[in-house]
C-alpha cells in the first residue's frame, strides 16, 4: 500500500456461483462479509458501526486524500523549476496534465459514492481490506484508489512542469508496486477461490477485461 494516510472502506460481492462470469460487474450482487471463525478467543479487530465508518472515511477522502495528493504535490514543485510556465501561468502542454487529474477525481468520487452507498452496518477497521469490490470501476481494474492516486501525481507533474512532482509519482509507483503483491495475497487467502477468479477476470491496472 502507498505510504500515504487514506481509509479506504471496500465492499466485499460475492456470485452465488464459485465462477465469476466477467458480464457480473453490470448485474446486481449482493455485499457480504467473510464469515467468523470462532476460536475462543475475543476478537482484537476494531469493529465500527456503519455512521462511524462513513464519518472517518469522510475525513479520509476530505482532508487526507486532498493534502497528500493535491496539497503536497504543489508544494513540492515549488522547490524546483516550473518547465513550460511563464509569468507564473501554466503554458498549453502544461494543461494536458489537467486531463489525467480529471480522469483520477472521476474515479475517486465514483469509489466515495460507490463505498458510502453500499457500505455495511458494521465494518472491520484493519490494515488489508475485509471487504472485496467487484463492480463499478473495480468492474475494470482491481486497483482503481492506485491508479487514481498515480493519475493525479502524473497529471500534476505535467501542469506544474516539475521534475520534483515527476520523482514523487516515480517513487509512488515503485511502494505501491512493492506492497501490492502482499495485499494481492492477503486477499487470496482471505477470499479464496472468489478473488483468484476476480483475478484472472479484471486486470491488475489498466487494460483488457477476459471475458
Amino acid at each position: 500500500m502507498p505510504l500515504m494516510v487514506r481509509v479506504q472502506v471496500r465492499l466485499c460481492v460475492f456470485a452465488r456461483r464459485r465462477s465469476i462470469p466477467a458480464l457480473c460487474r453490470f448485474s446486481k450482487m449482493k455485499a457480504v462479509s467473510m464469515p467468523e471463525i470462532p476460536d475462543g478467543k475475543p476478537s482484537s479487530k476494531i469493529i465500527l458501526p456503519r455512521w462511524k465508518a462513513i464519518a472517518f472515511g469522510l475525513f479520509a477522502w476530505l482532508v487526507a486524500i486532498p493534502l497528500a495528493h493535491c496539497a503536497l504535490p504543489w508544494a513540492i514543485s515549488l522547490l524546483t523549476p516550473r518547465y513550460g510556465w511563464t509569468e507564473g501561468s501554466p503554458g498549453i502542454w502544461n494543461l494536458f496534465g489537467l486531463i489525467a487529474v480529471a480522469f483520477a477525481i472521476v474515479c475517486l468520487i465514483w469509489i466515495l459514492i460507490l463505498g458510502f452507498a453500499e457500505t455495511p452496518e458494521k465494518v472491520e477497521l484493519e490494515w488489508n481490506s475485509s471487504f472485496l469490490l467487484m463492480r463499478g470501476p473495480y468492474a475494470f481494474t482491481r486497483n482503481p484508489m492506485y491508479v487514481a492516486e498515480l493519475g493525479l501525481w502524473l497529471g500534476w507533474a505535467i501542469f506544474y512542469g516539475s521534475v520534483t512532482v515527476f520523482i514523487g509519482f516515480a517513487v509512488l509507483c515503485a511502494v505501491i508496486n512493492f506492497f501490492l503483491p502482499r495485499e494481492e495475497r492477503a486477499l487470496e487467502e482471505r477470499f479464496g477461490e472468489v478473488y483468484r477468479q476476480y483475478k484472472r477476470t479484471v486486470p491488475r491496472w489498466l487494460g483488457k477485461v477476459r471475458r
